[in-house]
């Protein structure tokens, strides 16, 4: 027992030192650096100024940020989409096909994702295998542009941020209580009242715990629109590189990465007190 004590409380330990210096210190550092000033010669210079947030509402950055905020939409609800009906399919089925499905959903976080970017990339370009096989059926008669577009960015975010929001669906279905989908089938509840009123009320820490992890993701990633939208997409993530490594402007990066820190925040907020609802709407319901 002593040792076991011992053992967790220098486990706890390390944990927390770990996360104190490189999460809590680097966005102290971040948050510091944010609120100096930034010159052609100097990266940062000791000088309090609220300069860098304020340049955030510079019409550039402005539109920046809405096309940003549409791409993480649509990449958001299209895993949504997707994900929650194949979460709850996956939940529903026998266990030996639910493991070997969810060995499917987890078999590309094996590889890169700039692997599986550039994969998306051979598949989407001109000569790439979705015009070969359109062409081929008689589908089509010229190749479709797809690569560099703002279709292939949201399919390149779809496809590596599925996962991320059917694993926490999936989590919620398995921890549903199946009588309450029988009471409501024996109450004469059709299908789609049964899905409005029991499953996505039940389901909506699942819901929002997606959309978290989806969402921000979406406006950050800065290798799928280099690489899948070209030089005329240019996300937060991107703006972000630049601002760090090519610009030298480290107080305006840190101010949008301090920004995105605030919205992050907010969410896990929305989502713990939806989640606090959800589970005292389950145990009435019981």
């Amino acid at each position: 027992m002593k040792y076991d004590s011992h053992f967790k409380y220098m486990s706890l330990t390390l944990i927390w030192v770990w996360l104190g210096i490189f999460a809590l210190l680097s966005f102290l550092l971040v948050l510091g650096v944010s609120f100096l000033e930034h010159d052609a010669t100097h990266i940062v210079i000791p000088k309090f100024t609220w300069s860098s947030y304020t340049f955030l509402f510079h019409p550039i950055l402005l539109k920046i940020f809405g096309y940003s905020f549409v791409v993480a939409i649509t990449a958001t609800a299209s895993c949504l989409l997707i994900g929650y009906p194949f979460a709850y399919f996956l939940s529903q089925i026998h266990i030996r096909y639910k493991s070997l499905l969810m060995l499917f959903l987890v078999i590309p976080f094996w590889t890169s994702s700039l692997v599986r970017s550039y994969a998306v990339m051979a598949i989407l370009k001109t000569k790439g295998i979705l015009n070969t096989i359109l062409l081929s059926l008689g589908l089509i008669h010229e190749p479709l542009q797809l690569l560099f577009t703002n279709t292939a960015v949201t399919i390149g975010l779809v496809y590596n941020l599925l996962p991320f929001m059917v694993l926490p669906l999936y989590a919620n279905f398995e921890r549903l209580d199946e009588r309450l989908l029988e009471a409501a089938e024996d109450l004469g509840a059709s299908r789609f009242m049964t899905l409005y009123r029991i499953l996505i009320p039940l389901t909506k820490p699942g819901i929002y715990a997606g959309i978290m992890m989806v969402f921000l993701p979406s406006m950050t990633l800065f290798y799928i629109p280099d690489l899948l939208g070209g030089a005329r997409s240019v996300l937060l993530g991107n703006l972000i590189e630049n601002q760090f490594l090519f610009a030298n402007n480290w107080p305006v990066g840190s101010a949008i990465s301090v920004l995105l820190t605030f919205v992050m925040g907010v969410m896990l907020l929305v989502y713990w007190r939806n989640s606090q609802r959800s589970d005292n709407k389950q145990q009435v319901l019981l």
